[in-house]
């Protein structure tokens, strides 16, 4: 019934950033009514004890009850750490002090920085500070210095990301490391403790010198004298040393971390579970060889395994805070220290129960934690290869012979990866949306090696170079010569296979789907039929034929503009948007691509282009590259890079006059008048494709125009070509330029709300104050993809209603305090 009930808990805690405001009220009732009949039943336990309908109802309730307040506790922690949120951008100078060492940039580093206040507790933000500036103060080894305090001035960046189905959460990944926000550094001056005391934050300086926080800024230090000893050394690995010793990826060139993500090995860079157990394994064992030797009678008042409990804790808990209580070392330590109390009480250690109580309790001690995808891939491999040891520990008995239980083990453990890889897919698919085929056949070859041989060596390396340094050189001299072996491997399969990561993410029904599958797969044999879980599966082939939605998305790609139109026949792309610079952030595959494969797109039918400008078409050859499109329409003839990318798609020049209709809409072109490409190129935006849709099937918000960069100019020509068009949802022109969205526009068409797709705090000031005012005094609601972020229009019951992404989770709606 316990591990029942703390799944309930764990369930509870994974439902954080929803909103469900009748669950909160009801564990007023519920939770004080389970409590009130577990008091009942105790009381007639001799009664009720065999009563099987009460212990399953008592079972039931008490999942229900646990549920309730992991998802009160979890929304509890939420919403404390969204009232110190920034929200607004703003100049801003304070008093900050360092308690963690920063990281590598292209143009300085990235410090973790701890923001003092007179009246409100100490928060932590992100200080990009340039080399520039870093050069005026004298810093060295790229990060501030620990246990200082600084006076610093700049511009205050509230986290803004882009919200779509399918994309990277950056707010999310933000709250989870509880940073509230950023700030771009324009000055920086160091503070002495007599600067800070005169300024009133005496209480500070106190708690700098308790015991806990000395110990803190020592470990970090002491991650810092690593990183500075590794980078002095002449290692070619240096920055896998370093990411293997302490978690630190500072040193880390993106070739390596590009490698790593193609053979789907990206994971084992950062500290894992063995990687704690590693040391505390290795001082253990000197104790054993130094116990008997100098104090064997301690053995006589204390048994053996319960003497080294504290020495093993000890090491466990040293490691885990030196890698900054990262969650796989977390896990690792509470695992350690749940074991040893059942070993105390000579209690039963059952894997899969210590396991959940693992994760149970370090969700009580960080919540957050629930946000992190090191969280469930570490415990979901870690359920994995409990099966496994399960396995081999039932192979090994069934098998006699040394050397046939050696070949069983073997063969045990390449079907772990098999195994692993497949268990843990839907997770790797909703956390990063692509995967590597190749991964099994790496980590079969790379775990072993980085595990059992690199990993120790390093650590133990690490331990000497404390006491002999010399000798401690020597053994990460070594180590590298052995990863240099390793690299040798993995290029020689990267050109052997050229692995790729395929670029997947499914619709929530489907992972789902997929997920039962798996874990029916995994059940034990007497459970349920296997076959079962190709049942599940089934809905990944049948949902190709099934009747898809019908909805218009307006997607959240900053400052630009992509349209996603969706009817039971048709899948169609209006833009794509584009970053001023692809290179440097690709909007297609880190965004749009995202999106389109969350909704099941595999293949678009057109792709129309407004105008070619960056903001609209920039991001439209990474769409090309991952997903396939029958044709390509613009205002104007694409470049040749760009049309060798459509293979079989068919291109053609969109103007006015142009219509198309599917059972469920009609579009239509109503601007430009067909030209040639000089004459486009002349004025790009008011020769911007402007298309006209209507939903045939759907009353309410069915009647859309979207104007692409359209300004005044052709307003007014679409006003005296089209003075009767309906216009419901206006997709304003130029992103809401005061040059466009005119009073007379606005006023002869009357659209009953607008939509502007526009960057947060972006440079242009879009949407315009002017073109607010507009819509403000024709009473015309106003959405923007800033507060909304996604927009989608979807038609239910045949009537189409709004969604707005940002309203689906709190930590990207935080209120203004």
């Amino acid at each position: 019934m316990l591990k029942i009930i703390l799944l309930g808990w764990i369930l509870g805690i994974a439902m954080m950033g929803y909103s469900f405001p009748n669950l909160i009220s009801m564990s007023w009732y519920f939770v004080p009514f389970i409590l009130i009949f577990w008091g009942i039943y105790c009381l007639k336990r001799n009664k009720w004890g065999e009563n099987t309908y009460i212990k399953a109802s008592l079972m039931i309730g008490s999942t229900c009850c646990t549920l309730i307040l992991g998802y009160v506790y979890a929304d509890h922690a939420l919403l404390e750490r969204l009232k110190h949120k920034e929200i607004l951008p703003r100049t801003t100078s304070e008093v900050v002090y360092v308690r963690k060492i920063g990281e590598n940039t292209e143009q300085g580093i990235k410090q973790p920085i701890e923001i003092l206040s007179q009246n409100k507790p100490p928060v932590v933000w992100v200080a990009y500070i340039d080399d520039s500036i870093l050069q005026s103060i004298e810093i060295k080894n790229k990060s501030l210095a620990l246990g200082q305090y600084y006076q610093v001035q700049g511009m205050l960046k509230p986290i803004h990301g882009y919200a779509n189905a399918g994309g990277f959460d950056q707010e999310k990944w933000f709250i989870q490391q509880n940073w509230m926000s950023s700030l771009q550094v324009k000055q920086i001056a160091p503070l002495s403790s007599q600067d800070v005391y005169r300024l009133g934050f005496q209480n500070h300086l106190k708690q700098q010198q308790t015991l806990w926080s000395r110990f803190s800024l020592s470990i970090e230090q002491l991650r810092l004298n690593f990183r500075i000893d590794l980078q002095q050394q002449p290692l070619k690995y240096k920055a896998l040393i370093l990411a293997l010793l302490t978690g630190d990826r500072s040193l880390m060139d993106q070739n390596t971390e590009l490698l790593f993500q193609r053979f789907g090995i990206s994971h084992l860079l950062a500290i894992s579970g063995p990687h704690v157990l590693i040391l505390a394994a290795f001082f253990t064992w000197l104790m054993t060889r130094i116990i008997p030797k100098f104090k064997p009678k301690i053995y006589l008042r204390c048994p053996r395994q319960i003497l080294l409990i504290v020495p093993f804790c000890g090491c466990v808990f040293v490691y885990t805070a030196f890698v900054g209580f990262e969650i796989p070392a977390l896990r690792t330590l509470l695992l350690t220290l749940i074991a040893s109390f059942f070993l105390l009480l000579k209690h039963e250690i059952r894997p899969f129960n210590l396991l959940l109580y693992t994760a149970s309790l370090s969700l009580l001690i960080d919540p957050f934690g629930i946000l992190s995808a090191a969280f469930w891939l570490s415990y979901g491999a870690c359920f994995i290869l409990l099966n496994i040891y399960q396995s081999m520990h039932r192979h090994s008995d069934s098998v006699p012979n040394l050397t046939q239980k050696i070949w069983k083990n073997i063969q045990v453990l390449i079907q772990s990866q098999w195994k692993i890889f497949i268990a843990l897919l839907p997770l790797v698919l909703i956390f990063f949306n692509q995967v590597s085929w190749i991964a099994p056949i790496a980590n079969l070859i790379v775990i072993p090696f980085l595990g059992g041989v690199i990993v120790p060596l390093g650590i133990i390396a690490a331990c000497i170079s404390l006491i002999i340094p010399s000798l401690g050189q020597l053994l990460f001299h070594i180590n590298d010569l052995l990863i240099g072996l390793l690299f040798f491997i993995l290029n020689g399969l990267d050109h052997l296979f050229h692995p790729v990561l395929h670029t997947f993410s499914l619709t929530p029904m489907l992972l789902l789907s997929i997920g039962l599958g798996i874990l029916m797969l995994f059940l034990p044999k007497a459970s349920i039929p296997r076959s079962w879980a190709f049942l599940c599966i089934c809905p990944v082939f049948l949902m190709t034929w099934g009747k898809r939605d019908t909805y218009i998305s307006v997607i959240d790609v900053g400052q630009g503009q992509s349209i996603f139109i969706q009817d039971s026949s048709m899948r169609m792309l209006i833009d794509t948007g584009g970053y001023y610079d692809e290179s440097k952030f690709s909007m297609g595959q880190k965004v749009v691509v995202p999106y389109l494969k969350s909704q099941g797109v595999t293949q678009l039918d057109r792709i129309l282009l407004s105008h070619l400008d960056q903001d609209h078409s920039g991001a439209l050859d990474a769409v090309l590259q991952q997903i396939k499109v029958s044709h390509l329409m613009a205002n104007e003839t694409l470049p040749q890079q760009t049309l060798s990318l459509l293979k079989d798609a068919s291109f053609s020049k969109c103007h006015a006059g142009q219509t198309w209709q599917t059972v469920d809409m009609r579009l239509q072109i109503l601007s430009p008048e067909s030209m040639h490409d000089q004459q486009v190129r002349y004025d790009r935006n008011e020769n911007s494709c402007v298309v006209y849709l209507e939903l045939l099937k759907a009353n309410g918000l069915h009647r859309f125009l979207m104007m692409g960069d359209a300004g005044w100019l052709t307003e007014y020509q679409i006003l005296q070509k089209y003075p009767d068009l309906k216009v419901d949802v206006l997709i304003l022109g130029h992103h809401g330029s005061k040059h466009s969205s005119s009073y007379d526009f606005l006023r002869h068409y009357r659209p009953k709300i607008a939509v502007a797709s526009v960057g947060y705090t972006n440079r242009y000031g879009h949407p315009s104050m002017q073109t607010i005012s507009r819509l403000e005094a024709l009473n015309i609601p106003l959405y923007t993809t800033i507060q909304s972020g996604n927009i989608t229009f979807r038609i239910e019951d045949n009537r189409v209603e709004l969604e707005q992404y940002r309203q689906a989770f709190k930590w990207m709606n935080p209120k203004p305090q």
